[in-house]
C-alpha cells in the first residue's frame, strides 16, 4: 500500500486555517484541554457521561444540519468502491489511539473545535475557542442538541478500523493527517451516545439509526477508504454497495 499523499497533510492545515478565519475564535487565546477519549468515541471535558439534565435531543430543525466536505456523487462512489482492495482485517498488534495524534491545533483552535463550529448553528465560543452554546444536528439519529457536552466528533472511518485496513503501515505524520482531515468527509459532529454505540464498527456491523442518512454514510465511508487507499472486507464492500443503491 502507498503512504498517504503529502498533499493531504498540507491540505488539512490549509483548510483548518480557512475555517478558523470564518469562525469567531480568538486566535491568540489558550486552547482548552482536549477531550478525554474512550474506545473509538470521545468524552468531552473529561467526563464519562453527559451531565445530568443535559438536553436529550429535540426534533430537528430543517434549517440545521452537519456539513461533510468532499462527498462524491453516487456514481463516483460506486467507481471508488470498485477500486478498493478486498482483504481480511489486519491484526490490531501495536494499535493505540495515540498512534493517531489528534486534535491538531491551528492558530489557537483545535480541529475538534473547528468541526464543532462548522457543524453547528449560532455557535458561541469562549476565549479558548471552545464552543459554549449553539445548536447541533446529529444526523445519525436525526436529533438536535443545544449542549456541546452532548456532541462528539466522529471519525467516519474509525481509527481502529483504519489500523486494521492498512494504517498500521503508515507513518505517524500520515496517521495524524487522517485523524485531523478537514478536506474529506471524515469528521462529523454527532451525538456522543450514538457515537459510542458505533465504536469502531464497519457498515456491515453498524449503521446510523436514521435510514435517511444511510446513503450519505456510504458515500462518506467509501470516499475516505478510497482517498487513503484502505482495504475493505468482503462483507463491508457488499454492504456499501447495497447502501449506495439506495441513493436517489
Amino acid at each position: 500500500m502507498r503512504g498517504v499523499p503529502a498533499r493531504m497533510m498540507a491540505a488539512t492545515v490549509a483548510t483548518a486555517t480557512t475555517v478558523l478565519l470564518l469562525g469567531s475564535c480568538d486566535a491568540e487565546s489558550t486552547v482548552a484541554d482536549p477531550p478525554v477519549e474512550t474506545g473509538d468515541s470521545e468524552v468531552p471535558d473529561g467526563t464519562g457521561e453527559s451531565p445530568p439534565g443535559s438536553d436529550p435531543g429535540t426534533e430537528p430543525d430543517p434549517e440545521s444540519g452537519s456539513t461533510l466536505p468532499g462527498l462524491p456523487t453516487p456514481d463516483e462512489a460506486r467507481d471508488q468502491l470498485a477500486a478498493l482492495t478486498v482483504a481480511d482485517p489486519r491484526p490490531m498488534t501495536g494499535y493505540s489511539r495515540d498512534e493517531f495524534p489528534h486534535w491538531a491545533e491551528v492558530d489557537g483552535c483545535t480541529v475538534r473545535q473547528l468541526v464543532l463550529q462548522r457543524d453547528g448553528e449560532n455557535v458561541e465560543v469562549d476565549d479558548g475557542c471552545q464552543p459554549e452554546s449553539g445548536t447541533w444536528f446529529s444526523p445519525y439519529e436525526e436529533q438536535e442538541y443545544t449542549d456541546p457536552a452532548d456532541i462528539d466528533i466522529d471519525h467516519m472511518v474509525p481509527l481502529a478500523n483504519a489500523w486494521r485496513s492498512g494504517a498500521d503501515a503508515w507513518t505517524e505524520d500520515e496517521r495524524e493527517a487522517f485523524a485531523n482531515d478537514l478536506d474529506h468527509p471524515q469528521l462529523l459532529a454527532v451525538n456522543d451516545r450514538v457515537n459510542s454505540d458505533k465504536g469502531d464498527q464497519s457498515p456491515d456491523e453498524w449503521l446510523p439509526p436514521a435510514e435517511a442518512f444511510h446513503c450519505t454514510y456510504a458515500l462518506a465511508w467509501t470516499s475516505v477508504k478510497h482517498t487513503y487507499e484502505l482495504t475493505v472486507t468482503e462483507a463491508e464492500r457488499d454492504q456499501l454497495g447495497a447502501l449506495l443503491d439506495t441513493c436517489a
